[in-house]
């Protein structure tokens, strides 16, 4: 455990730790694209850091031309977290006056984006024409389109990529009848949540902000509060929202969502999960609460945001949800928990999730230190940049938490 005193000196360390990238293997090129655990990812520290001037643009470059050194791929597996939009996103976040230079490439990678969009879209429209349910890499954050949606909209949410990002996933809440199990939720997919097949019938529906339906609401809550909508938008936020409350649970420390369903617990219409996973940001309660205060702030609906900011901020000051967090990463350690909550206190109308800040801080910054990993999503750059935040309490000067959809 580090003796650091602060975030921002614990920041310095491991910015200081990450100083030189390491090439990928030769037989795995594409992995310099991974904003995951690849350098796209590593170098939004840096570019953070540039950004705000604790850092150097001599100090970022290297990372981002590890990054984008060999081909840069725009195929159908691609999404925000591999190939062409990871490498767009991280050279959005480095676009400045002071860092004119990355805007060319920007330029053209934005067309590549835009074009592998309507593919997606393409490839889902067939899909659903054939009545087959989805899966997590159709739809989702890592390398889905809600991912490829949440790049879209800091570049181009006018574009008609972006509104057929956005009528997918307006469709993609309205029920499918799928053979013999009769109607399910749109997003139901058929296979496990470790991407297995499924070993019970029709697979199941996810409600986390990584794979299930928290990130989609994500999405569709930040277009709405941007003023990009599409037809039948409020009503997919609503039905999200009504599918939020039925399965809401009511515990002793505040409620919670399970993290899935299988067809027997829809029907039943009760969780086999009895009681609150760990905090996090991919599954848990504050990745869920954060979906539901920006979709309350977007429907204007106060009571609401009640409910999800009071939801986190009880997850978040209950010892026994807090004891089985086991990491400092952003997916599901103190990292993502940390920035999260921090961005949820910035919009929220209760001093509680402001009251949480503080601990959860220093539980950030006791259990941090450098490591072998030195990715985005687990590793070192990613808790690196939630201390940032943690010390200079302001928002990211890159939008780098916008691969999170949480900002």
């Amino acid at each position: 455990m580090t003796t650091a005193t602060s975030p921002s000196l614990l920041a310095d360390t491991f910015a200081a730790h990450l100083a030189t990238p390491v090439p990928p293997p030769d037989d795995q090129p594409w992995a310099a694209q991974d904003l995951a655990a690849g350098a796209a990812g590593s170098a939004l520290l840096h570019i953070e850091r540039a950004r705000t001037g604790v850092g150097t643009w001599q100090q970022a470059h290297p990372w981002i031309k590890t990054a984008v050194a060999t081909t840069i791929s725009a195929g159908d597996t691609s999404g925000l977290y591999l190939g062409a939009p990871a490498a767009a996103f991280m050279l959005d976040c480095a676009v400045t006056a002071e860092a004119p230079r990355y805007q060319d490439a920007l330029a053209a990678l934005d067309h590549h984006v835009a074009q592998l969009a309507h593919r997606r879209c393409d490839a889902a429209r067939t899909r659903m024409r054939h009545r087959r349910p989805a899966s997590f890499h159709e739809y989702d954050i890592f390398y889905g389109l809600t991912g490829i949606g949440a790049y879209l909209l800091r570049r181009s949410p006018s574009g008609t990529a972006m509104a057929r990002v956005l009528a997918y996933l307006v469709r993609l809440t309205r029920p499918i009848r799928h053979g013999e199990q009769g109607l399910l939720p749109g997003w139901w997919v058929d296979h496990q949540p470790d991407l297995t097949p499924s070993t019970v019938p029709a697979g199941h529906a996810n409600f986390g902000a990584a794979h299930g339906i928290s990130g989609i609401l994500l999405l569709l809550a930040r277009a709405l509060r941007q003023d990009v909508r599409v037809d039948g938008h409020e009503d997919a936020i609503d039905t999200i929202l009504h599918w939020l409350d039925t399965w809401r649970q009511d515990g002793p420390a505040g409620p919670w969502w399970p993290e899935h369903l299988h067809l027997g617990e829809l029907r039943a219409g009760l969780p086999a999960q009895r009681g609150p996973a760990r905090p996090s940001w991919c599954y848990g309660t504050p990745g869920i609460a954060r979906a539901g205060q920006l979709a309350a702030l977007a429907r204007r609906d106060p009571a609401r945001q009640h409910l999800y900011e009071t939801a986190m901020a009880r997850c978040l000051s209950d010892p026994d949800q807090l004891s089985k967090i086991a990491d400092t990463g952003l997916c599901h350690g103190w990292a993502g928990i940390y920035q999260t909550a921090w961005r949820a206190a910035r919009d929220a109308a209760t001093p509680a999730l402001d009251a949480v800040l503080p601990s959860l801080a220093d539980a950030l910054t006791r259990r941090a230190h450098p490591g072998a990993d030195p990715g985005l999503l687990q590793g070192d750059a990613g808790t690196a940049l939630a201390l940032n935040t943690a010390a200079h309490d302001t928002a990211p000067a890159s939008g780098w938490d916008a691969c999170l959809l949480i900002d």
